[in-house]
């Protein structure tokens, strides 16, 4: 019974330190995620540069997961390339070792007094200011990392759970098998953090040996791998070619450093035994080392890890590849990222919309229809899309800052303005195809009127789409001036169709289609001015 007690403690206090490693990351996301986020999409091809970034970025908000998540979502949204995101990631994997120094620190015999952080933290999370919340996050978080350390630590206090513990051990005290275990139970548990947290304190507590939480060690690297995984599902091949470059970088460590410990296991023990050091800081060194000599040793050679991702993942031809490009529900951890992917797919319905507008318009001026299959499919993924988009948006609401609301806010309206600009593409679909049953055309004038409106529309979307995408307030006075252009040219080409009507160069039967038309131009050309001003007004209306 005594042993069930203190395996209880120990997953208990494995729950404790994950929930406040989870507040502590989510506290240091808050405050410098923006900060975070831009810094990781301005990497350049410098690989150096990209490593001190990823390794800067992790030990800043204390999760190599959040990174590669973020990695992921930059490479899915095609902000950087994988050759970039795979100097980024060996970063990571170096960054993510501050959190097993912190766990070691277990060995001073201090962390019941560093607890107190969690009540400091909790006070201020009181607090109404966000900047204030978030300190409380981060510190509350600190504290109920060390209230996690300090209970699981108390499971080994029992010596039947030490005695059930180092038999366990024993049965298993084989170098691959001790790295399955730690890859199996990191992949349990989502996070490499705690497994070396529980790894440091069994080493700490005499139930493991050093040389056996080494291979332990290699094999956490290899389970933390499963976050970007899983994140990478459902996204684009290069998404999950960046996971992959993650898995293969763990891997190719974990197996050279594996054959090094097999062959001078004695004398890298002996080292450490030379250091002066507790086996629980001896431990947490043994892991920077690893990340460390691991990215000197891979770093030469990221294009091989690029194509080996390339030939391990390849591209497939499905229809989500015209459908959904950006969000994808595993991005939701990171509310950052998970906007900025939203404005991505958002990018791509406009950019379907569009295309639906020229292909309809070019049938109209042609009165050629062999594109309706394709404009019908277009118009199926706008209709997917807005519906995808709205579920997604709603879900991001739930975590973002008053801030952020605002901007998805504005957005809820974007996606509906550009839905109706796929609608009126349908409508001159449907009259051109009336028209062609009818046997109907129009004359050259009539043709050269629709014509100059349409591009003039068409120069609307330019402007508009480089307003929304680039946050370019200096292009909307010029969105509004030719949106006055289009009123200008419905009222000036009506008229003269009617001018037409009373000289007999015109037929009656074709006025409810020439109007219709030059209406839904017009109404396009009114949402164009809505997406284009919803940067500096949510609902998106022109002042």
């Amino acid at each position: 019974m005594e042993v069930v007690l203190s395996i209880l403690a120990l997953l208990s206090g494995c729950a404790v330190f994950i929930v406040g490693m989870n507040m502590m990351s989510e506290g240091l996301q808050n405050s410098c995620g923006a900060g975070m986020k831009r810094l990781l999409g301005k990497i350049s091809d410098n690989r150096f540069k990209g490593v001190l970034t990823g390794a800067g970025v992790t030990a800043i908000i204390q999760s190599s997961g959040a990174t590669t998540v973020m990695v992921v979502g930059f490479v899915n949204a095609g902000i950087i390339t994988l050759t970039q995101a795979a100097s980024i990631i060996m970063g990571a994997n170096i960054g993510t070792t501050i959190t097993g120094i912190l766990a070691s620190f277990s060995s001073f015999k201090i962390t019941a007094y560093l607890s107190i952080f969690a009540f400091i933290g909790v006070v201020l999370m009181f607090f109404k200011r966000d900047r204030i919340k978030n300190i409380g996050k981060i510190v509350a978080g600190l504290g109920i990392v060390f209230i996690g350390l300090d209970l699981m630590s108390s499971a080994f206090n029992n010596p039947q759970m030490n005695d059930f513990v180092m038999d366990i051990i024993s049965k298993i005290d084989f170098p691959i098998l001790l790295i399955i275990f730690g890859l199996l139970f990191t992949a349990l548990l989502q996070s490499s953090s705690a497994m070396t947290g529980i790894v440091i304190v069994m080493a700490g507590s005499g139930v493991l040996k050093f040389d056996s939480a080494l291979f332990i060690i290699l094999g956490t690297n290899i389970g933390t791998c499963l976050t970007a995984i899983l994140a990478s599902l459902g996204a684009s091949a290069n998404a999950k070619r960046a996971s992959m470059i993650h898995l293969l970088f763990n891997v190719i460590g974990t197996f050279v450093f594996t054959i090094i410990l097999l062959i001078f296991k004695d004398g890298i023990v002996s080292i450490f035994d030379k250091i002066n050091l507790s086996i629980e800081l001896k431990i947490a060194i043994f892991h920077v080392i690893f990340n460390i000599l691991t990215t000197i040793m891979l770093l030469p050679f990221i294009k091989y890890l690029v194509f080996a991702s390339n030939k391990i993942i390849r591209d497939k031809n499905d229809t989500r590849s015209t459908c959904i490009k950006y969000i994808d529900d595993h991005i939701l951890v990171t509310p950052s990222i998970a906007s900025m992917e939203a404005k991505k797919e958002i990018e791509n319905m406009f950019n379907l919309s569009k295309d639906n507008m020229k292909l309809a318009c070019d049938s109209l001026l042609t009165m050629n229809i062999d594109s309706k299959a394709e404009i019908e499919e277009k118009e199926n993924s706008i209709d997917y899309l807005n519906e995808a988009i709205t579920k997604f948006l709603i879900k991001i609401t739930h975590q973002v800052t008053y801030q952020e609301d605002q901007k998805i806010g504005s957005y809820f309206h974007v996606i509906n303005d550009i839905e109706r600009i796929g609608d009126h593409a349908m409508n001159i679909l449907e009259i051109t195809e009336e028209m062609n049953k009818n046997g109907y055309k129009f004359s050259s004038v009539a043709i050269s009127g629709i014509n100059k409106m349409y591009n003039n529309v068409m120069n609307m979307f330019e402007i508009s789409y480089s307003c929304f995408s680039n946050n370019n307030l200096l292009e909307l006075k010029e969105l509004e001036r030719l949106e006055e252009i289009t009123d200008k040219m419905k009222d000036e080409l009506s008229e003269g169709h009617y001018l037409r009507l009373q000289n007999d160069d015109c037929s009656y039967e074709l006025t409810s289609f020439y109007t219709s038309i030059i209406s839904n131009l017009e109404r396009v050309g009114d949402h164009l001015v809505n997406v284009g001003y919803s940067i500096v007004n949510p609902t998106g209306a022109a002042d």
